[in-house]
Parts: structure tokens; sequence; C-alpha cells
């Protein structure tokens, strides 16, 4: 503040506040300054994502961003154990990567010869291991991208003009490419993506229905489909063979499938897991026939338990202008490098640590194969019981009239209904039992799958995932001990399933859901009164009704459990009953359904109904008050209501008013008056309400016992002769008071002074020890009053 201003304001107290004021505009506007020059010189930080802004992060940082990323929160499951099992062959491999990052900042010259030598010493060791002679390599990280490029290659092949007339040549003459029914889903449907050919270009080759697996490729069948085509002017091109089908681990007659290909020019492309023991010094003579193929695609990450390494097309062919054209070579150093990390890891395992894992994964196939022989229940599907590298297996229990070597087949002396419904139920068994092993032994790496003949199975593959998870021949014999345990939960719960659908059937207001997918006992739905059968949707009084029906059974404690969901085929609730791990007493548990669920929509109904009789109640009684109002009006007269007046009146001529009210009736649902309660100072005790409706049949359980448990013999025996002794000694004390009753009536009278008779004696061994005790005791002499 200026001196002028200082000499115009005299109280200080004024000049202090207009000198802060000014220091506070200044510190506001430089700010304000400063914020307008920084927004000038960057953008708005908003605009920016969080972890841009500023000058950048420190990598510990940042590494723990991708730790989080990775695996999660606490809260959510471990990570996963393929990331816990890497192993050293495991960082060689990871290690690749990077290192071909760093390589591709080489000169030109020397990023040349490196590359070029990775890439022949990998191909050149991998068809050496895998027996295919003179062979190239092309190596791709999606799994089915090689057979693609195969394709195209087979296209320029056949179709010499296909360079210059493009799809014109296609059109005049369509290419066929065939592939088996038991080919892995999805795979023709890629293959068209990919080369932009309709969909009738694919032809499905069925299995063998008669002779042989059903699970391989129909030969007969794909003979008769080629020369089908050929007189309807197309051109066969390509066939997919499998050495290990996706499903089961079978593999095609690869032998004669090459002779047919000979024959008719078709290019032969094989795949499948059965692959990988080519390596090993023992072959089967299906799967080392694929070694004349012309193309067969490798995955050697999960066979040897690596990590991000490509997956490789081996491949004859002796045009490298066609390759080129086709992508299966190239001349990009970056598309060299992918074989580096493979490079790294084959020299890092040397043959024999390559030998040893697939080795492994097949003996831990054999010796799952050979335990599950000696298991009751359980069906194994293997092709070669010698050397198949995959055991597929699933619970199965004969039934009358069934054959048990094609479970689930109906045949004449059985009813197709009831095959039907044994199917579904071992399908939803195999699929809980798939589930749980997963659980219980998650090195196993099992998988369950839909098999269109066989059903619902449980499929293990060591190839693909022992030497990732790290299994060992323990592991197996867990896995075995697991499925013997709970084969007993299986057998009893497919053993209940019928006597409870019966039950139900039999038991009013409650229905039968049948649910091909529950695993348990079965599905129970209870009508209710309001219940419309006819409709699908949503039902929220019945909803009410199993959610308290299942709150009760739970509280019950008992080993089964129970659940609540909507209806197979509707959005009704259901309450679905869980395995049962011992013999369960099927009638208690459907009555205790029947009856909880029945006590649970009687009370809300009287519940309902109460809230309406008190709604009314209350309206009566506010009437009848408003009524006794108006009377006590007229009675007293207009002057007793002013307030002045009327105190006087009453004073000299009081009125003996009676204290009337009402009361509500809860059980009796009527309104009484209060007249009675002030007379007799004493609340009326009303009407008993009505008991509560339970079973017809309630079971003595021994200490201890669960509810919905079969009783022992041998405690059935006791309850019973207990309680026949117990009856005969009640049936002794009436007899015995009854002969005393008939004695005394036929005495003659007493005198009115005269003690009262003894009461009668007990039965039994007692009765001498009362004798006794009446002789022993002193005779005391009687009153002179009571003479």
């Amino acid at each position: 503040m200026d001196a002028s201003l200082e000499k115009k304001i005299a109280d200080p107290t004024l000049a202090e506040m207009g000198k802060n004021l000014k220091e506070a505009m200044k510190m506001l506007e430089d700010s304000q300054r400063r914020t307008e020059e920084e927004n000038g010189k960057k953008p708005l930080s908003g605009d920016i994502p969080g972890p841009l802004q500023g000058s950048g992060q420190d990598m510990v940082s940042i590494l723990q961003l991708v730790q989080n990323l990775m695996h999660g929160d606490e809260d959510e499951e471990p990570q996963s154990t393929r990331i816990q099992n890497i192993g050293e062959q495991g960082h060689i491999s990871l290690l690749g990567h990077s290192l071909g990052a760093y390589i591709s900042t080489l000169d030109k010259e020397k990023l040349r010869k490196l590359t070029t030598r990775i890439l022949s010493d990998t191909t050149l060791w991998l068809c050496r291991i895998f027996r295919y002679e003179n062979g190239c390599a092309y190596f791709h990280e999606e799994e089915r991208e090689g057979l693609a490029k195969i394709c195209r290659l087979a296209i320029h092949s056949r179709y010499e003009d296909f360079v210059v007339d493009g799809f014109n040549v296609l059109y005049n003459r369509k290419p066929v490419i065939y592939l088996s029914a038991a080919a892995r889903p999805g795979l023709g449907q890629y293959l068209c993506n990919q080369l932009g050919l309709p969909f009738p270009c694919l032809c499905r080759v069925p299995c063998n229905t008669v002779f042989g697996s059903q699970h391989q490729m129909d030969v007969a069948f794909l003979e008769k489909l080629i020369k089908d085509d050929i007189e309807r002017g197309k051109l066969p091109l390509l066939l997919v063979a499998n050495a290990g089908t996706a499903a089961v681990g079978h593999t095609d007659k690869i032998g004669r499938l090459k002779e047919l290909c000979e024959q008719y020019g078709i290019w032969l492309h094989v795949e499948g897991v059965n692959l990988a023991t080519l390596a090993l010094g023992y072959v089967s003579s299906s799967v080392l026939a694929a070694t004349k193929c012309d193309s067969m695609t490798l995955t050697p990450g999960p066979w040897l338990g690596l990590p991000a390494v490509p997956a490789v097309t081996l491949y004859k062919h002796d045009d490298p202008a066609l390759t080129l054209v086709s992508g299966l070579t190239s001349n990009k150093p970056a598309d060299k490098l992918r074989a580096l990390p493979l490079w790294l890891s084959l020299q890092y395992l040397g043959l024999d640590g390559i030998v040893e894992r697939i080795k492994h994964a097949c003996q831990l196939s054999q010796r799952l194969q050979e335990s599950l022989k000696k298991v009751n229940h359980i069906k194994i599907l293997v092709e070669d019981e010698l050397s198949s590298p995959v055991v597929v297996f699933r619970f199965f229990q004969e039934l009358p009239g069934s054959d048990p070597g094609l479970n689930a087949i109906p045949v004449p002396s059985a009813a197709p209904s009831a095959v039907g419904r044994e199917r579904h139920s071992c399908d939803a068994l195999n699929r809980w039992l798939g589930e749980q092993l997963k659980q219980l032994v998650p090195v196993s790496g099992l998988t369950v799958m839909d098999l269109e003949v066989e059903g619902t199975c449980v499929r293990f593959s060591p190839l693909m995932t022992a030497a990732v998870l790290g299994m060992r021949g323990e592991d197996v014999d867990q896995l075995v001990a697991c499925i013997q345990s709970k084969l007993p939960v299986l057998t009893c719960t497919l053993q209940l399933r019928e006597e409870f659908k019966q039950e139900v059937e039999a038991t009013a207001g409650l229905l039968y859901v049948d649910d091909p997918n529950w695993p348990g006992i079965g599905v129970v739905r209870y009508e209710h009164a309001n219940d419309d059968k006819s409709s699908l949707k949503l039902d929220p009084e019945g909803e009410k009704i199993h959610a308290g029906l299942l709150k009760k059974l739970n509280e019950l404690e008992s080993d089964l459990t129970f659940k609540m969901g909507p209806e197979y085929k509707s959005m009704k609730s259901c309450i679905y009953i869980g395995m049962a791990s011992d013999d369960i007493d099927v009638s208690e548990l459907v009555e205790t359904i029947a009856v909880t669920a029945r006590e649970i929509e009687e009370n809300s109904r009287l519940l309902e109904n109460m809230t309406e009789v008190v709604r009314k109640g209350i309206q009566e009684a506010q009437v009848q008050l408003q009524k006794a109002n108006e009377e006590r009006l007229l009675e007293e007269g207009v002057l007793r209501q002013i307030p002045v007046v009327g105190s006087v009146l009453n004073w000299f001529s009081p009125v003996q008013a009676s204290q009337k009210g009402r009361t509500f009736n809860l059980t009796a649902g009527s309104l009484e008056s209060t007249e009675h309660t002030y007379v007799y100072k004493v609340q009326g005790s009303g009407v008993t309400p009505p008991q509560t409706p339970t079973g017809t049949r309630v079971k003595q359980r021994l200490p201890g016992q669960k509810p919905f448990k079969r009783s022992l013999r041998g405690s059935d025996a006791i309850s019973e002769t207990s309680s026949v002794s117990h009856i005969e000694d009640l049936e002794k004390v009436e007899q015995l008071s009854g002969g005393q009753e008939a004695s005394e009536a036929n005495s003659p009278e007493r005198h009115p002074g005269a003690p009262a008779p003894l009461e009668a004696e007990p039965p039994g061994a007692l009765q001498d020890g009362a004798q006794g005790l009446q002789h022993d005791r002193p005779q005391v002499e009687e009153p002179e009053s009571l003479r």
C-alpha cells in the first residue's frame, strides 16, 4: 500500500487489512500465471494415461505391475503350476526371445549368416530326431498355420496357372480337402478362411463303423469319395490324416492312406500327438508310416515342456520358388529367428534328454492303463495297449439286458428309454468324476470330453501335459487311488437315482425333474397350490418356498448337499440333491422334502391370511370406536364437552362411564370387547391354535446318527426288542390297576374318616420287595380322632 493511501486511511486496522488483501491477490495472480505457462509448454495431464505421466517409472515398478497382472490379487486363485514348473530348459527357451531381439540389431551380413545357421541346424536336428529325411522346416506360432501354408503349396503345385489366373482356375475345377470326422474341431473352417475357399471344398470322411477303431478314418469309404469327386470334375487336393486323434489318440492307417494318395496324386499331411514317439527306439508300424508322408506338423513345446517354443511343419518339396510363394520360406531375418528358442533348447536338452521326456510320458500312460485294468466299473478306450500314449477312461455300471462292452448301446431286451436315462446318468457322473480328479490331482492334466458313441470320458495325455506340469509316477498312483475312492459314491448315487424318481412320483405335491446334466441323486420341485404347470416363466411364490426349503434342508446337517437353481427346461426353481456317499433312506428324504415344503407353504399362506384379517379387524375396530364415541357424546350431552362447564358439571354430577375397548384375537381372527378384561382383571385365553402338520412317519434315530441314514440291522433289532418289552410292562401295570379298582368297587363302604387304601403294588420283581418293606416297618397306632 503506498504512502498516499496510508495517509488517507487513518484507521490502522483498515490499513493492515488492505495490505494483507493486496499480498493475497498477488499470490493468486502469480500462481495463475505459472499454471498458464506450464499449460502452454505441455498438453493437459488429463489427456495422458496415468502410467505415462511425468518422467517415466523405474524398472521395479514396471515389473511389479507385470507380476500383478500375471498372478492377480491375493484373493484370487494361486498362480498356475505351468509357470511354477518352467525349469532351466524353460529359461533357455525364454532367453531365446531376448537374444532374438538383440541379434536383430546386428549388421545385415552378420545377421544373414547367423539366422541361416540357426535355421539349417534346427531343421537338420528335427528331421534326424523324428526320422523325416531330407525335409524342410517351417516354424510358426499358430499350430494350424503350417497346414494352411501346406495347402497353399499344394494349390500352387497342382494348379500351374494359379499365379496368373487366380480364382478362375479353382472355379473351373474345384479343389477338395479331405478331413477325418475325428479331426480337431474347427480345423476345416480355419483352412477355408485362410485360403479363401468355400465350405463345399471340404469333404468330411467318416470313421469305421464295423471293423477297426471307431476313431479311425474309413479308407474304403474315402476311396469311394475320391472317385465320386473325380467323376464330378473336382480335383482331390489334400488329405489330413491323424497320428493320434485329438479326442482319444487313435492313429489312422497311414500306410494304406499313403498308397491311396500316390494313386490319385493327393498331398498327404499327418498331425497328432503320437508323432512324438518317432523319437523313441520302438515305434509302432502305423506311426512309423508317417515318415513317408508329404508333410507333418510337430509340437515340441508341450512334448518337452518348453514354453514359448514355435510349432514345426516338416515337408518335402523340390521347387524353392513355390515354397517362397506359399509362405513356407522367407528372406526376412526376423522370420528365420523364430527357430532360435528351439535351437537353444534342443542343444540344452540333448538327444538323451529329448528321448527321456517323451519316454517318461509314455511310461506314465502305460502305468495308468495297467492300474485301471484292475479297477471295477472303469472302461478303458485304448487303441494299442502296448504303445498308446493317450488313455481315455470312463465310469460305467451294467444294466440288466445291456452289453457291458458297449455300455449305453441299446439291445432288443432293454427298453430304449431306460438305456437313454442310464447313458445320461453315466455322462453326468463321469463329468463330475473328471472335475473331482482335476482338483485332487492337478498335475495330471486331465480333460473331460464328450464322444459321440461312448459318451462323456476322461482323457489322460501325458505327452501334452507331463513335461509342463512335472508329473511323476507317484502322481499316477495317487490318481488311481482317487478314482477308487470315488467309485463307492458313483455306484451308490447311480443305484439311488431310480429309487428317488419312483418315490418322488409317488408323493403328492412333488414333481421329478429329469436333468441329464446333474450328477447327484436327482432334482425335485414342489408344486404349490397356485403353481401354473403349463408356464415356463419364473414363479416368485415357488422360488420363495424353495428358498425356505433349501434353508431347512441345510440345517439338518446331513451328508447330502442341496442346491437351488432353475429347472432344466424352464425358469422355475428346483432343489438339486447331490451325490450320496452312503446308503440313504430315500423314502425318508422324499417325505422330509414334501412335509417341509408343505409347512412352508401353509405358514406363508397363514401369514398372508392373517395380514388380511388384521387389516380388516383394524378397520372394523376404527368404525366401532367411532360409533362408541358418538354414543358417549349423546349419553353425556353437549355441555359436558365444554372444557370449563364440563368440569364443573362432572364435579356436581359424575358420569359412571364403563371402560369400553376392542381386542383382536389373532388365533380366532375376530374382534372382541375388552369389558371382560376390565371386569375380571384377566385376559381371555382364546382359541387354541391348530397344530403344525408333521410327517406321517417319524423315524427314531440313534445317538450320533445323521438324517436320511438307513439303520443297521443290529440297531433295529435292539430298538424293536426294547419297544416290545416296554409295551409288555405297560400292559401289566394296566392289568394290576384294573384289578385293584375292581376289588375296591366290590368292598364294603368305608367310614368317612377311615384311611385311604394302599396304592397298587409295583409290577414284576418290585412286588416282593414292596411287600417286604410293608412287613418290616413298625406298627403305628391310629390317633383317637381318626377312629
